[in-house]
């Protein structure tokens, strides 16, 4: 008789849904003969000086564990550049912690902090993991939909309607991954605002840091002094440094919940790969030019789909940050899974759609401009002839 593994199963695990990026990605990969604009990964080699200095890692004998927290020489760079990009300070001893890619770091800092039945407010469209993420720890996921016309970002009254007894944390990330939208000062120091008010844990996933455009920066949430002390930073190496399979990222937060964060993360991973980290120490001393040459084609690539877009007459919100656009279809009368399937299966473009990224997604599509121009044109005139078929005939209804 065998074992009904079905009846096994962590009720939190039941209670996920399968990634809606998972099944695209395998679409994808199944058919070569795809136009993507799917992939959320940098279509640029990983620096020359982060080749080698992980080849030499590994031809010096460099391959033992490291300090649960990382290497303190990564770290150390890590808030040395921190300092000089932003001007906020952070003890590389004590302050941060290295972990196997953002995705460790969202996971081990919800599950560290979240007690039975808590709250964490997400604003949505956001990154699939942020939910799961929740659940998976017993939490409670509480999605606050924001609005084009707001530039993506919430407002205080609708975080106001959210905010309950049980509510512990807000989670943000910006540059935002699926629209594009970054985060003014002013509308950081009123959402920080409000967390100091309420009494929250701030979780700011500022990955695409680096990734801005049209004369915008970034601006760290832990600029403003006032909130230090309640925020929880994600930042890493995938996206600004093309360094995605490497799986290197890391948290800058309070000493006391890096503590509580290292004590479940020497279980979970024991130690972030020493290679890697070899590497992301040559990438922050030695790598920014490469990563503003990145910038600079993504800027031209970003333009190629504002005004491929554009000329549709699709509604678009022109990305600030990251490297996505996220058009709204809703005139062709489709949803956003509706969309992207038919396409697929008519124009062989394969797009995300914007529900998955939650509240507020429907009708909008997601596009990744980490591809080649030619393969921007290629898969822009195909939408095209797919939105003009689909606008025609729901007009016609």
């Amino acid at each position: 008789m065998s074992y009904n593994f079905d009846a096994a199963v962590s009720p939190f695990i039941k209670a996920l849904p399968p990634s809606g990026l998972a099944k695209f990605l395998d679409i994808m990969a199944a058919n070569p003969n795809i136009v993507p604009l799917s992939v959320g990964e940098p279509d640029f080699d990983i620096p020359q000086a982060v080749k080698d200095a992980e080849i030499n890692s590994i031809c010096e004998g460099k391959s033992c564990y490291t300090p649960t927290l990382g290497l303190l020489e990564l770290r150390e760079a890590i808030a040395a550049d921190i300092h000089k990009n932003y001007g906020v300070k952070y003890d590389p001893k004590t302050e941060i912690m290295v972990t196997v890619g953002v995705s460790e770091a969202l996971y081990t800092t919800i599950t560290t902090i979240m007690h039975p039945g808590d709250e964490i407010i997400l604003p949505e469209p956001c990154y699939v993991a942020n939910k799961a993420c929740v659940i998976l720890a017993g939490g409670k996921p509480v999605s606050v939909e924001t609005y084009q016309e707001n530039g993506f970002v919430p407002t205080i009254e609708d975080l106001e309607k959210a905010v309950t007894p049980k509510t512990k944390a807000i989670m943000l990330g910006y540059p935002n991954n699926p629209t594009g939208a970054i985060m003014s000062k002013e509308q950081i120091k009123a959402i920080g605002d409000w967390a100091v008010k309420h009494d929250l844990i701030v979780i700011s996933d500022e990955l695409y840091a680096h990734l801005t455009y049209g004369g915008k920066t970034h601006t760290m949430f832990t600029s403003f002094p006032e909130f230090r002390d309640r925020t929880i930073i994600f930042n890493g190496f995938s996206k600004a440094y093309a360094m995605t399979g490497l799986r290197l990222g890391y948290i800058m937060a309070p000493a006391a919940i890096i503590n509580a964060m290292n004590i479940l993360h020497q279980y979970v991973v024991l130690c972030p790969n020493v290679t890697a980290q070899y590497g992301a120490i040559a990438a922050l001393k030695y790598c920014r030019q490469d990563v503003d040459n990145m910038v600079a084609e993504y800027s031209r690539r970003r333009q190629i789909m504002i005004d491929g877009f554009h000329k549709m007459g699709l509604p678009l919100y022109e990305p600030e940050g990251a490297f996505y656009v996220f058009p709204c279809i809703k005139e062709t009368g489709l949803s956003s899974m509706e969309f992207v399937e038919k396409l697929l299966e008519e124009q062989e473009v394969l797009v995300i759609p914007g529900n998955i990224f939650g509240a507020g997604g429907e009708g909008y599509i997601r596009c990744s401009y980490a591809y080649s121009e030619e393969i921007l044109h290629k898969a822009l005139e195909r939408i095209a002839l797919f939105v003009t078929k689909y606008r025609n005939l729901n007009k016609a209804k």
